[in-house]
C-alpha cells in the first residue's frame, strides 16, 4: 500500500505520531498502530486518482468547500453517495421549497416480512448541505452527468437486519423531539444521509464532550470542526487540500475506534464495495476519466480499507438482485426539527447551521449553486455567468502534507462581534416579552455579559450560538415558563427557526394534484401551512357537494387534523346541507403525497384500503361490517358493499369467539335501519347474515355464558342480536326453539352473567317478573351473597341491551339495595358498584336514569309521602252500578246479603251445597256456583230483561274477600239480574 511519494508527503507526521505514542504509552503498542493507521488511511484516500470529496451532512463548512471546489474543478461526472433509484426525482427539487426529503415507499412487500410494511426510506436535503450543491451544479450545468451510486432502497432493508428496529427508533425519537409536530414529518421512515459523521464509541464521544466543555455532539462539531474549517478570507482559511485531509483524518479516527459491531461494520463495508463497484462500472461503460469526475461521500466512508476501494480496486463484490417489492418514489416536505429528530442531532443544530451557512457565504463571497426556478430563492434576471476555467485536479501522489501544519496551528481566535451579540440579546428579550416573560433591558444586558463569560469559561474568544442560548436560559427563563415555548426554543426560532419545506404542485403525485383540483371551488390556498376554515353551503352552491365528498374521504384516509369537520355530519341515510371544516392539508402534505403512492384517485385508494381491511388475515366480522358501512357512506358503492357483506358471512361462520359481538350488533342495526328506509327490499346478503348470525350466536351462547374470557357486555350483545333480529330471523325460516334450547343449556357461574340469564328467561317467558323480584330479594337477604350484589346489578344493567323493558326492575333492584342494606354493608361495595357500572355499562346508564326519573317523585317535598310502586299492594277491582244510590247493598255485596236466593238457584240446577257463613272457608260456599256456571248468570239476566252498566272500583279487603266478589266483577249483567230478582221477592 505504500508508494514512492508516501515518505515525501506524510513522513514528518508519521515521525511525530510515533514519538507521541512512545511518550504517552511508554513504547510501541496499540496506540502507535492506531495513530499510524490514521495516516495510512489519509494517504490512501489522497492518492486515489478519482478525487474523493469527504463531507459531513448539513455542515456549512462542507457545503462552502463543495461550492468552491465545483467552480474550480468543473467535473464532468459527479458521483454522489445517495440511493441510486432516487435519481429520477432530483430534477423535481426545483419545484419545491427546501428542506424536502426524497422518499422511497413500499406499501405492499414481497420478499420482506409482512410486519415490516409499509417500508419507507427518506433522504433529507437542505440548501446548506454539500449534496444539494453537487445536485444543483450537475442538473443546471450542461454536459455534466449526475450519478447516484449508493445502494438502492430495496438493499437498505435487505442488508440491514435492524431495518424495522431502525424505523421504530426513528419514530420514537421523532415523537419525543421537542413536542413539535414538524419533528414527525418523516414518520417511521429509515433515514439515509451523506456523511453520518459521529463517534460510534460512546466513551470517545463522552471524552470529547467533557474536554471540549460542551453539552452535545453538535456543539462540539461546530466549535472544533466547523469554525477551523470554515472558509475564511485571510491566511487562516483552510484550503481544499487541508479540508480534505482533515475530514479524512476524522473519518478514519471514528472508523478505527468504532466498536466491534459486526452487523453494522458489515453494512458499512458492503455500502463502500457497492459504491466503488458502481463507479467502476459507469467509468468503464462511458469512458469517463477519473480526473474528470468527483466522488462525493461521507468522510466515514472515504477512509475505507475494503479491497474494492479505488478505481484500481478488485471486482469481487457481487450485488444481490432486488426483491419483487414494488417501490414508489416521491418528494415529501421536511423540516429542521425532523432532520434533527431522525438523525439524533441536538435540537436547533440544523437551524444554527443554516444561519452559519448564510453568514459564511456573505463573509467568503462564495457563490452557491441553486437550481433554476428553485422555490424560495430569488430568480436571476440574467443568464448565469460563464464559469471560471477548470483547475486540474492534483495528480496521484502530488498532494502535500497539510495535516501537520493544521494540527500544530493554535486555535483560530475569532474576534468578538459586539454588534451581532447585542442584536441577539435585544431580539431574544423582545421575543421573550411576546411570549409572556417579564423580560427587560436589564435582562438583555445580562444575556450579553453572561454570553461573554460562558465563552471565556469554555476557552472561546467569541460566544457561539450555544453559549448565547445557555446565557438566555439562565438570565430570562428563571423558574417559570409562562407560554407555550421556553427560552431555548425561542433562541432556536430567532436563529432561523424550524424551517419547513414544501413540495410544489408540479412535483406532487397525480392523486395529490387531483385533490387540489377538486377542492379548488373552496377558494383556499391548500398548500399553505396552518389551519384554514372552509364554509360549504350546498343549497346555494350545489357544486360544493363534490368538495364535501372529497373532504369526508380525506378525513377517513388522512391523519387527524388534516380535515376536521366543525359543523355537519355524515351518517347512513343522512347528508348535511351546510358544513364547516378546518383544513390543514398543507401541514399534512406528506400524508397526502403518500396516498399518491397507493393509487391515482382517493376513491381508488379508499376502495383498496377497505378491501385490505376486510380480506386481511386479522379481519373480524366487525371490521368487515365497518368496511361495508364505509363503502356505503363514502363511496356510495352498492357493488362493493354487497361484495364485502357477502365476505362478512364467511368471516362470521369461522369465528369461535364473541369478542366482536357488541360492534357487530351496533353495525348490523345501523345497516338494517338504512336499508329499510332507503331500499325497496333488503339486500340478500344482510338477510343471509341475520339468518346465519341467529344460528351462529345460538350455538355459541351456552359456551359464552361459561367462558371466563367472555365479558358480560359481549354476552349481552349476543342476546341483543338474537332478540332484536328475532322477528326477521323467524320470517326467514329460523326456529325459535333453538334459542330457547340455548338459554336452557346455559349455566353461568359469574354473578353478572347469572343476572343476564335471568333477564333472557324473562324475555322468553320462562321466568315471570314476580319470580325475578323474589330472586333479587333472596340475594339481598343472604349475607353471603350481598358482597357480590354489585355484579348482579351489573348484569341487570347490561340486560337492558337485549331486554330494555326490564328498566323498572333494575331500578327496583338498586333501590331495594339502598333501602335495605345498612351503611356498614352498603358503603364498602358502593365504590365497586359505581366503577363496575361506569366501566361496563356507561352507554346504558341514560336508559336507567330516565326510568328512575319516571318512577321517583320530581320534588323533594313529595318524597316523604311517596310509596314505591313495587311496595303498593295489588288490590283486585269490584263492580258497582253506574248512577246507583249509595245506600243499600251494591254489586258484589248483594250475594252475601241474600244467601237463600243463591241456594235456591243451586238446587234448581242440581248443585247441592251449603252457603259459607262469615268465617267459613270461601271455597265451600254455594256462591262458587256462579263461578262454575257464568253462562247461567247471563241467561238469568237475559230472561229477566235486566241490563245496565257497571264500573270497577277498589273495595275494602273485607268486601273483596266475599265468596262471589270475583264472579260479579266478571259478569256484571248477571249480578244486576240477581239483584232485580231478589228485589221482586
Amino acid at each position: 500500500m505504500s508508494g514512492p511519494h508516501e515518505s515525501m508527503s506524510f513522513a514528518a507526521l508519521r515521525g511525530q505520531l510515533q514519538e507521541a505514542a512512545a511518550t504517552f504509552a511508554g513504547g510501541p503498542d496499540a496506540l502507535e498502530g492506531i495513530l499510524l493507521g490514521l495516516v495510512d488511511d489519509v494517504d490512501r484516500a489522497v492518492r486515489e486518482p478519482l478525487e474523493i470529496f469527504p463531507v459531513c451532512h448539513h455542515s456549512p463548512a462542507s457545503a462552502t468547500a463543495m461550492a468552491r471546489r465545483l467552480r474550480e474543478k468543473q467535473p464532468k461526472v459527479v458521483y454522489v453517495e445517495l440511493c441510486e433509484d432516487m435519481a429520477p426525482l432530483l430534477s423535481e427539487l426545483r419545484n419545491c421549497r427546501l428542506p424536502v426529503a426524497v422518499q422511497a415507499f413500499a406499501g405492499d412487500v414481497d420478499g420482506f416480512p409482512v410486519e415490516w410494511a409499509p417500508l419507507s426510506v427518506v433522504a433529507p436535503i437542505t440548501e446548506a448541505s454539500a449534496e444539494y450543491q453537487a445536485v444543483a451544479y450537475a442538473l443546471d450545468t450542461p454536459g455534466v452527468e449526475l450519478v447516484l451510486v449508493d445502494r438502492s432502497a430495496d438493499h437498505v432493508f435487505q442488508w440491514d437486519s435492524r431495518g424495522r428496529a431502525a424505523a421504530d427508533e426513528a419514530s420514537a425519537e421523532a415523537s419525543a423531539a421537542s413536542g413539535e409536530p414538524e419533528a414527525a414529518l418523516h414518520g417511521e421512515a429509515v433515514g439515509v444521509e451523506i456523511g453520518d459523521l459521529r463517534p460510534r464509541f460512546a466513551e470517545l464521544e463522552e471524552h470529547l464532550l467533557r474536554h471540549g466543555k460542551v453539552r452535545h455532539w453538535s456543539e462540539w462539531w461546530h466549535q472544533y470542526v466547523e469554525v477551523p474549517l470554515g472558509a475564511g478570507t485571510g491566511d487562516d482559511a483552510a484550503d481544499h487540500d487541508t479540508y480534505r485531509q482533515v475530514m479524512f483524518l476524522i473519518g478514519s479516527l471514528f472508523r478505527r475506534l468504532a466498536p466491534g459491531d459486526g452487523d453494522r461494520i458489515r453494512v458499512d463495508e458492503d455500502r463502500e464495495r457497492y459504491m466503488w463497484t458502481r463507479m467502476r462500472e459507469h467509468m468503464a461503460a462511458t469512458g469517463t476519466e477519473p480526473a474528470d469526475a468527483l466522488y462525493v461521500c461521507g468522510a466515514f466512508h472515504a477512509a475505507s480499507r475494503v479491497a474494492e476501494f479505488g478505481v484500481d480496486g478488485s471486482d469481487t463484490f457481487t450485488i444481490s438482485p432486488r426483491t419483487a417489492t414494488g417501490w414508489q418514489y416521491g418528494l415529501i416536505p421536511s423540516s429542521h426539527a425532523a432532520i434533527e429528530a431522525q438523525f439524533g442531532l441536538a435540537p436547533g443544530s440544523v437551524s444554527i447551521a443554516a444561519t452559519e451557512w448564510a453568514k459564511s457565504l456573505k463573509r467568503t463571497r462564495v457563490k452557491p449553486f441553486r437550481l433554476e426556478g428553485q422555490a424560495g430563492t430569488k430568480k436571476s434576471g440574467r443568464k448565469r455567468a460563464a464559469a471560471a476555467p477548470a483547475v486540474p485536479a492534483p495528480r496521484s501522489g502530488a498532494a502535500e502534507d497539510r495535516l501537520s501544519g493544521f494540527l500544530r496551528r493554535p486555535p483560530v481566535l475569532d474576534g468578538l462581534d459586539e454588534a451581532e451579540l447585542l442584536g441577539w440579546s435585544v431580539d431574544i428579550v423582545r421575543a421573550a416579552r411576546r411570549n409572556g416573560y417579564l423580560a427587560s433591558t436589564a435582562d438583555a444586558i445580562a444575556v450579553f455579559e453572561t454570553s461573554i463569560l460562558l465563552a471565556g469559561m469554555r476557552d472561546r474568544a467569541k460566544p457561539t450560538p450555544y453559549d448565547f442560548q445557555d446565557a438566555a436560559v439562565t438570565c430570562i427563563e428563571k423558574d417559570v415558563v409562562p407560554g407555550r415555548r421556553d427560552v431555548r426554543r425561542l433562541v432556536e426560532i430567532m436563529m432561523g427557526g424550524d424551517r419547513v419545506g414544501q413540495v410544489g404542485y408540479e412535483a406532487l403525485p397525480p392523486l395529490a394534484r387531483d385533490v387540489h383540483d377538486r377542492l379548488a371551488p373552496l377558494g383556499l390556498k391548500l398548500q399553505q401551512r396552518g389551519v384554514q376554515r372552509a364554509l360549504l353551503d350546498m343549497v346555494s352552491r350545489p357544486e360544493l357537494r363534490a368538495c364535501s365528498d372529497v373532504l369526508w374521504m380525506l378525513r377517513r384516509l388522512m391523519p387527524h387534523g388534516a380535515a376536521r369537520p366543525i359543523m355537519g355530519e355524515r351518517r347512513l341515510g343522512e347528508r348535511s346541507i351546510q358544513e364547516s371544516w378546518d383544513l390543514a392539508i398543507g401541514t399534512h402534505q406528506r400524508a397526502l403525497i403518500e396516498l399518491g403512492y397507493e393509487g391515482v384517485s382517493i376513491e381508488q385508494v379508499l376502495e383498496q384500503r377497505l378491501r385490505r381491511d376486510a380480506y386481511g388475515p386479522r379481519a373480524t366480522t366487525a371490521t368487515v361490517l365497518a368496511a361495508v358501512e364505509d363503502a356505503t357512506l363514502y363511496l356510495g358503492s352498492r357493488r362493493l358493499a354487497d361484495e364485502l357483506g357477502t365476505h362478512a358471512l364467511k368471516v362470521l361462520a369461522t369465528e369461535r369467539s364473541v369478542d366482536g359481538a357488541p360492534e357487530v350488533l351496533r353495525r348490523v342495526r345501523a345497516l338494517l335501519a338504512y336499508y329499510r328506509t332507503s331500499e325497496p327490499v333488503l339486500p340478500s346478503w344482510i338477510e343471509s347474515f341475520v339468518k346465519t348470525g341467529y344460528a351462529h350466536y345460538c350455538t355459541l351462547l351456552p359456551t359464552a355464558f361459561r367462558d371466563e374470557d367472555a365479558t358480560v357486555g359481549q354476552v349481552a350483545a349476543m342476546l341483543g342480536f338474537l332478540f332484536s333480529m328475532e322477528s326477521l330471523a323467524l320470517s326467514l325460516g329460523c326456529d325459535r326453539a333453538q334459542l330457547e334450547l340455548a338459554v336452557a343449556q346455559s349455566h353461568p357461574e359469574e354473578p353478572s352473567k347469572t343476572a343476564l340469564l335471568w333477564a333472557a328467561q324473562v324475555q322468553l317467558g320462562t321466568l315471570s317478573r314476580a319470580q325475578l323480584r323474589e330472586r333479587c330479594d333472596a340475594l339481598l337477604g343472604n349475607p353471603l351473597v350481598v358482597p357480590a350484589y354489585p355484579r348482579y346489578l351489573s348484569g341487570f344493567v347490561h340486560a337492558l341491551e337485549p331486554v330494555p323493558g326490564l328498566a323498572d326492575v333494575v331500578v327496583e333492584a338498586v333501590s331495594n339495595a339502598f333501602g335495605r342494606l345498612p351503611d356498614a354493608v352498603l358503603l364498602p361495595w358502593l365504590p365497586l358498584l359505581i366503577t363496575t357500572m361506569r366501566s361496563g355499562a356507561a352507554e346504558l346508564a341514560p336508559l336507567l336514569i330516565r326510568e328512575a326519573g319516571r318512577i321517583f317523585p320530581g320534588r323533594l317535598a313529595a318524597l316523604d309521602a311517596w310509596v314505591p310502586p313495587w311496595r303498593t299492594p295489588a288490590v283486585p277491582p269490584v263492580v258497582r252500578r253506574v248512577g246507583a244510590e249509595e245506600s243499600g247493598p251494591r254489586g258484589a255485596a248483594l250475594l252475601p246479603a241474600h244467601p237463600a236466593a243463591c241456594d235456591a238457584v243451586a238446587e234448581l240446577l242440581g248443585c247441592a251445597g251449603e252457603w259459607a257463613r262469615p268465617g267459613a272457608p270461601a271455597g265451600l260456599s254455594g256462591a262458587a256456583l256462579l263461578a262454575a256456571h257464568p253462562a247461567a248468570c247471563d241467561a238469568v239476566a237475559g230472561l229477566l230483561g235486566c241490563d245496565g252498566e257497571w264500573a270497577t272500583e277498589a273495595v275494602s279487603p273485607s268486601v273483596a274477600t266475599a265468596p262471589g266478589a270475583a264472579l260479579t266483577a266478571r259478569h256484571p249483567a248477571a249480578a244486576k239480574a240477581w239483584e232485580s230478582l231478589l228485589a221482586r221477592a
